[in-house]
């Protein structure tokens, strides 16, 4: 009795049996570290280069701080980058992944490098964070305009501004003309500062 009560259930043991796993069938592979995947950012070659259409910016009256005189990183590697040799107008966001109005903002950041492609530089500097969890950042929300590194907060103790996110912008001239650090900036907001301090129309 006991044999053919085994021989029953040994079919349906087995079926059972087929079902067990170590519980990593079906899941995706686990993510390669940060140092093992491409950059999502662009390299920093372009920023001493001019933007195409710049020279038709009109520029707005005299004034502004000068850009620190700081070297930074760029994230891609290569050589490092001297704030003044970043060639106007262009807009300095500075972030950190961990900071929730960064991540919230840097999405209209990249909409605005696309939309004023060829007439001003959006450019990143990654502040007291780690090198996966700004790759992540931007290979998660698509953020590919250039992204320098300050690690040790050295540009915003030059402009004496604690609190992240800041965005600084630029002029043709290299001076900044105007600092905003009142949070989460998008579309619309970032189109007017850009317009009231560097003379640009951009759709919002």
């Amino acid at each position: 009795m006991n044999r053919r009560l085994a021989l029953l259930l040994l079919p349906l043991l087995l079926l059972v049996g087929a079902g067990c796993t170590d519980g990593t069938a079906g899941e995706p592979p686990p993510r390669p570290a940060a140092a093992e995947r491409p950059s999502p950012f662009q390299d920093c070659a372009a920023l001493s280069t001019a933007p195409p259409s710049a020279a038709g910016v009109a520029t707005p009256a005299s004034g502004g701080q000068a850009l620190p005189e700081l070297t930074l990183a760029c994230f891609t590697g290569g050589a490092p980058v001297t704030l003044p040799s970043i060639v106007g107008p262009a807009v300095i966001n500075v972030w950190a992944s961990w900071c929730p109005p960064c991540r919230k903002e840097l999405p209209a950041f990249q909409r605005l490098s696309e939309r004023a492609a060829g007439r001003l530089q959006v450019v990143g500097v990654n502040s007291r964070d780690s090198r996966s969890g700004a790759q992540s950042i931007g290979e998660d929300f698509g953020v590919r305009f250039p992204i320098l590194v300050d690690q040790g907060e050295a540009l915003q103790r030059e402009l004496q501004r604690n609190a992240i996110p800041l965005t600084l912008f630029v002029d043709a001239q290299g001076r900044i003309r105007h600092v905003d650090a009142t949070g989460a900036l998008d579309d619309a907001r970032l189109a007017e500062l850009v317009r009231q301090h560097l003379g640009l129309e951009v759709a919002a």
